[in-house]
C-alpha cells in the first residue's frame, strides 16, 4: 500500500497549514502596524526638521514660507 496517505499524516498536514496561516496573519498585523508607527515618527521628525529650518526675524528670506513668523519684508524675516 505504498503512496497512501494516512488519516494522522492528513490530519498532521492540516495543523502544520493551520500554524503558517496563523502566523501569517499576525505577522501581516505586525507588519502594518509597525509601518504606520515609523510613517508617523518621520512625520513628526519632518515637521521639527521644517520648524527649524525656518528663518528667526531678522534672518534673510526670499519667500514669506522661509520664516517662522511667515513673514518676508524686503528679503528679511519680519
Amino acid at each position: 500500500m505504498k503512496g497512501q496517505v494516512s488519516a494522522e499524516m492528513l490530519i498532521l498536514l492540516a495543523v502544520v497549514v493551520a500554524i503558517v496561516a496563523i502566523a501569517a496573519a499576525y505577522m501581516m498585523d505586525l507588519g502594518e502596524k509597525s509601518g504606520q508607527s515609523v510613517q508617523e515618527s518621520g512625520q513628526a521628525v519632518l515637521h521639527k526638521a521644517e520648524a527649524t529650518a525656518k528663518g528667526k526675524e531678522g534672518d534673510p528670506c526670499i519667500v514669506d514660507s522661509d520664516c517662522i513668523s511667515d513673514s518676508c519684508d524686503e528679503n528679511v524675516c519680519s
